[in-house]
């Protein structure tokens, strides 16, 4: 037998649950279809829990726009649902002259995307706000932070099944088939089943892409191809020698070794 619901969210990472709770709160029918036992055990468990600015984005960009409107929305929503976060303000620095022009060049990106409260910094101010940086010159972020990730996941979800959504936990889905009338979606685990829905949401993070190509009459071009990157976390033993987030000047390919 096939169910029907309005709408299916695949993947209950921090954004499948963003997106299943807005939904909820439009007042459709949603399901969460997660593979695992939990939310948020993929993709959303490693990162660095920063809230970004949006400093490094290409000016008109996707990421651009929804950094630095998120941002604020974010906070905003961390104060009122009683998520745990902290201002802590970002210095991207520059160890040395050579370094300078790349400063030059985040600055100039932040402003074009609508960032307008970063300032500069001189090796005297570096001395004095953080003794053990060793940097000839810095930007300053102040309304870069970190966010406690796994409570932010928690609060979208008791968003969305105070609205009606609910979780299917163990229910990996494996396969589909875009038809006339909806879309339907196979599931498996140890209670397989059949649903059919009006719009699917696919948030499966790194199995995005094989879920996609598991659905027959959707048009294989229209799946972004898989890029991996690989991100290193080292724990440091004692406190930290450092009250700000410290970035180093981007590197190709990435935002460098930081604290």
């Amino acid at each position: 037998m096939t169910e029907s619901v309005d709408c299916i969210v695949v993947g209950s990472g921090v954004v499948g649950l963003a997106i299943a709770r807005r939904l909820a709160m439009a007042g459709r029918e949603v399901i969460v279809l997660e593979s695992a036992a939990e939310i948020g055990t993929g993709t959303s468990s490693r990162n660095s829990e920063v809230i970004h600015a949006g400093l490094y984005y290409s000016k008109g960009s996707q990421k651009a726009l929804c950094c630095v409107a998120g941002k604020q929305a974010l906070y905003e929503y961390c104060k009122s649902h009683g998520i745990g976060h902290e201002r802590t303000g970002k210095l991207i620095v520059a160890t040395c002259e050579d370094e300078i022009p790349a400063l030059n060049v985040t600055k100039e990106k932040a402003t074009a995307n609508g960032v307008t409260d970063l300032s500069w910094m001189e090796k005297d101010q570096l001395e004095k706000l953080e003794p053990n940086l060793n940097a000839v010159r810095a930007l300053h972020s102040p309304s870069t932070g970190i966010i406690d990730s796994h409570a932010l996941m928690l609060a979208y979800q008791g968003d969305m099944e105070k609205y009606g959504g609910m979780i299917a936990f163990l229910s990996p889905a494996v396969s589909g088939s875009a038809e006339k009338t909806g879309i339907k979606i196979e599931t498996a685990g140890s209670d397989p089943m059949t649903l059919k829905c009006r719009i699917l949401v696919n948030s499966a993070g790194l199995g995005a892409q094989k879920f996609a190509q598991s659905i027959k009459n959707l048009p294989r071009e229209s799946i972004p191809p898989l890029y991996y990157a690989k991100g290193d976390y080292f724990t440091l033993t004692g406190q930290s020698p450092f009250s700000h987030l410290i970035y180093p000047v981007p590197v190709p390919g990435g935002l460098g070794t930081h604290s």
